[in-house]
Parts: structure tokens; sequence; C-alpha cells
């Protein structure tokens, strides 16, 4: 029975060996299918992860680099196409601001002295004041023109101008839009008779100032004058330009 009991343990025994033995084998590959899963693993995710990001730069510099293209391909053809729609078709304005200028006709640099060659002018006589001449001058040009200082007023062969009311001067120069007219009046005579004798004439010479005093605007008028003549003496005197006939003949 001692026997038996040894023969059974050692045949026992030799099974649980086996497999404890096979268990450890068994164990020690799955450690290394495992280690080496797990590096294969690691190798692929590191690599994932660098492509990825590889790729991802990638991605970002060449969005970076189409929207920035096209962001500038867009700007420019905007402009461009604004650029040429002003040049092809654009207004006076635009013209005007291009050299430098503005397109309002009644700023200064785009003004124009008045002369003879672009305005009518008549000189009539009137019933009040006495002995006074109106001289009515009305642009019938395109553009804006001013009327500095007086006019210079020359009757008959005389060779030189009346004297100017120097308190009829305005507080800006007269400038006349086309169709519209200024005005200066014209002292004929004394009616007292304290101007001399005097003389009848039937002809003057209206010679229109620059901007210089004095200067000569260039095309004179020669308005008719009525057919017996005006008679003027030593007191004849002419007023500046005005923008009414009202303040023309009030001196």
């Amino acid at each position: 029975m001692r026997t038996l009991r040894t023969a059974r343990s050692a045949r026992t025994a030799r099974p649980a060996r086996l497999i404890a033995v096979t268990g450890a084998a068994l164990a020690a590959l799955a450690l290394t299918a495992c280690d080496n899963g797990m590096g294969t693993r690691d190798e692929g995710a590191a690599g994932g992860s660098t492509s990825t990001s590889r790729s991802t730069g990638s991605s970002g510099s060449s969005e970076g680099g189409t929207s920035t293209s096209g962001g500038s391909t867009t700007e420019g053809s905007t402009g461009g196409t604004s650029t040429g729609g002003g040049s092809t078709g654009g207004t006076s304005a635009d013209k005007a601001a291009s050299k430098g200028g503005t397109s309002d006709p009644s700023d200064p640099e785009n003004r124009v002295t008045c002369n003879g060659s672009h305005t009518t002018v008549t000189a009539q006589p009137v019933s009040r004041p006495l002995n006074h001449l109106l001289i009515t001058v009305k642009n019938t040009g395109s553009k804006y023109c001013d009327l500095y200082y007086n006019p210079t007023v020359r009757f008959g062969e005389a060779q030189s101008a009346p004297r100017v009311f120097e308190e009829s001067q305005p507080q800006a120069v007269v400038t006349l839009a086309p169709g519209e007219s200024g005005y200066a009046g014209v002292l004929l005579s004394a009616a007292d008779g304290s101007g001399g004798e005097g003389t009848t004439e039937k002809k003057v010479v209206i010679h229109f100032q620059g901007t210089e005093a004095g200067s000569d605007a260039g095309s004179p008028a020669s308005p008719a004058l009525p057919a017996e003549g005006v008679h003027v003496d030593n007191s004849v005197a002419v007023t500046y330009w005005q923008s009414t006939m009202e303040d023309a003949l009030q001196y």
C-alpha cells in the first residue's frame, strides 16, 4: 500500500511538473509575443504620429499657401478692375483727382479771368442816379470767370482811365457762373457842373484786369453807346466790379 501511494504520487507529480514547465514556457512565449507586439504598436503609433504630423504640416502649408495666394490674387484683381474702370470710364471727378485738382467748377483752379472773348458787355445810361452809366458783363462761356478789380474805361481818344471809387471795393472778387452777370457803375459828369466843360463821347472801350492790379486780361470789349453819345467831364469815375446793379449805381 505504501508502494502504491508512491507510484501514484510519482505519476501525479510528473504531470504537475510537466504542466508547470509547459505553463512557464507558454508564459515566456506570451511575454515575448506581447513584448514584440507592444514594440510594433509603439513603432506604428510613433510612425503614424510622425506621418500625421507631416501630413498635417504639409496640409497646413498647402492651405496657408493657397489662402495667401488666393488672397493676393483676389485683391490684385479687385484693385486692377477698380483702377481699370476708373481709368476707362472715370468721371470728371476721377480725372480731376488724378491731376491733383477738383471737379467743382467754382473752385479757383477751375475758373478763368473774365474778358471780352467769353462775355457780352453793354454800357447803358440810367435815369437814376443822374449822369450815370451802367456797365453789364454777362458770362457767355462754359467756365466760371472772375472779374478782378474794376473795369479800365476809355472814352473816345482819352489816354488815361477815370479814377476809381475806392470805397466801392467789394469784400471778395466777383465770380460769374456761366449765364450770370456782373456790374460796374460810371459817374459821367458832375450834376452841379463842377467837373468842367466836358465833351460828348460816342465810343467806349472796356478793358479787363488780371489777377495783378493794372494787368491786362486780354480781349477788351467795345459796347455801343447811344447814338447821341454821353457827356463826360473831369468828374468821371468808375466803381469796382459788383455782383448787383444796385451796388454798382450807389456811388
